[in-house]
C-alpha cells in the first residue's frame, strides 16, 4: 500500500503542520507514505520535515502552485501510488484533472480543512468546485460541522464523507518548557501579561482585532504575534497607527510554538472562520486559557472549555482578558476546562483512524 500526500507547499498553515507532525508517525507504524509539493520553497516546516528523514519528498518545482502545467506533472505520480490524499486548493483541482487524463486507478482522498472558501461564493466557480468533489473516493472532514457544510454544498451522498478530527502531539506540548518572558523580548518584564496569537497573516485570520483590544487594557498587557503572511504589513501599520509598538511583538515563523504558548499568560485566536484549528488545541493543551472568535469551525471546539467572543469585537475581547487577569479562580477554572477538553484529540488516534481508512480503500 503506497500512499502520497499532496499539498501546494509546506508553508505555515494548519494543514502543513499536520503533515509535519503525522508523516513521521505513519512511518513508525510501517505505512509507506511520501509527500509531494507543488512548490518546494524551503519553509521552516519543510526544513523540519526533511530533518526527520521519514519520507521521500517530491517537488514539481519552484513556480506558482496555480500553474495548470502541474496537471501534466502529476500524472506519473498518480500511476505510482495506490492512494493519493490531497490537501487544499488548487491541489485538489490539479489532482482530479491529472487522474482523468492519466486513467489512473489510484484512490483519491480529499482532506477538507475548512468550513468555507471563496469558491463557494462564486456562481461559476462553485459549479466547477462541486464537480471536482465528485471525483474523490472519500472526503475526510476534520469535524462533523465541516462534513455537514460540505455535504450540503456539494449535494453528495453521506457515504462519501468521513469525519476524522484533527489531533495534536500532546506529549510534545506537555513536555515543553516555558521561557522567561525577557527571553522572548528584552523589553518584556516578568510582571507583564503576555497575550499570544499563532496564525498566518491572511484574510482568514483577524489579528487586527487582537491588536485593537490592547487599547482597552492596562499598559502591562503585551501581545505576541507568531506567524507570517501577506497581510502582516497591514497589522504592522495598524500597530504604528495606534501607537502600540511598545506593546506588540511580531515574532515571524517559529518552530518553538509549544514553548511560546507556555510562556504566554493567555492565548488568543481572533479569526473569521476555521475548519478545525490546531492552534486552539495546542493552546488549550499548553495549560493557558484560550479566548477565541465565535465563528464556524471554532465555536464547537472552544465551547464549554475556553472563552468565545463576538468576531471583530475588540472591546469584548479586552473584557474577557481583563476578567482573566483580575480573577485568579476564574483563570484556573478556564485552564482546567481547556486541558480536559483537549485530551480526546491526541494525534496517535487520528493517525490510527486514517490507517483504517487507507486499508478499507485498497481491500
Amino acid at each position: 500500500m503506497k500512499i502520497v500526500q499532496i499539498i501546494g507547499n509546506m508553508g505555515s498553515g494548519g494543514a502543513e503542520k499536520l503533515l509535519l507532525d503525522t508523516l513521521p508517525l505513519y512511518r513508525k507504524k510501517g505505512i509507506e507514505m511520501d509527500l509531494l509539493v507543488l512548490n518546494d520553497n524551503e519553509y521552516p516546516f519543510m526544513k523540519a520535515l526533511k530533518e526527520t528523514g521519514c519520507c521521500t519528498i517530491h517537488s514539481l518545482g519552484s513556480g506558482s502552485i496555480y500553474n495548470p502545467i502541474h496537471v501534466l506533472r502529476l500524472i506519473p505520480f498518480l500511476r505510482k501510488y495506490d492512494i493519493v490524499q490531497v490537501h487544499l486548493f488548487p491541489s485538489q483541482y490539479w489532482v482530479v484533472l491529472a487522474k482523468i487524463i492519466s486513467f489512473s486507478k489510484a484512490k483519491l482522498i480529499l482532506s477538507e480543512h475548512n468550513t468555507t472558501s471563496p469558491r463557494m461564493k462564486s456562481y461559476f466557480i462553485s459549479k466547477i468546485d462541486k464537480l471536482m468533489y465528485r471525483f474523490y473516493d472519500t472526503v475526510v472532514c476534520v469535524k462533523e460541522e465541516v462534513c455537514q457544510i460540505i455535504q450540503k454544498y456539494t449535494g453528495q451522498v453521506k457515504s462519501t464523507f468521513v469525519v476524522i478530527e484533527n489531533g495534536i502531539d500532546l506529549e510534545n506540548i506537555y513536555a515543553a518548557k516555558s521561557y522567561s518572558k525577557n527571553n522572548i523580548s528584552d523589553s518584556f518584564r516578568s510582571q507583564d501579561i503576555l497575550l499570544i496569537q499563532v496564525a498566518r497573516f491572511s484574510i482568514q485570520k483577524d489579528q487586527e482585532t487582537a491588536i485593537k483590544a490592547l487599547q482597552y487594557l492596562q499598559e502591562n498587557v503585551k501581545l505576541v504575534l507568531v506567524g507570517a503572511g501577506d497581510l502582516k504589513k497591514n497589522c504592522e501599520d495598524l500597530v504604528q497607527k495606534l501607537e502600540l509598538s511598545a506593546r506588540v511583538l511580531f515574532l515571524g515563523l517559529r518552530m518553538d510554538v509549544p514553548q511560546l504558548l507556555k510562556t504566554a499568560d493567555i492565548s488568543i485566536l481572533s479569526t473569521n472562520h476555521e475548519g478545525f484549528p490546531l492552534v486552539a488545541l495546542e493552546a488549550m493543551a499548553a495549560g493557558k486559557p484560550l479566548i477565541a472568535s465565535d465563528v464556524p469551525g471554532v465555536s464547537d471546539v472552544v465551547k464549554d472549555a475556553g472563552i468565545l467572543f463576538e468576531k471583530g469585537n475588540a472591546k469584548e475581547l479586552a473584557m474577557h482578558v481583563d476578567k482573566l487577569i483580575n480573577n485568579p479562580e476564574y483563570y484556573q477554572e478556564i485552564v482546567s476546562s481547556c486541558k480536559e477538553r483537549v485530551k480526546k484529540n491526541d494525534i496517535q488516534s487520528m493517525v490510527d483512524k486514517h490507517i483504517l481508512l487507507y486499508k478499507s480503500l485498497v481491500q
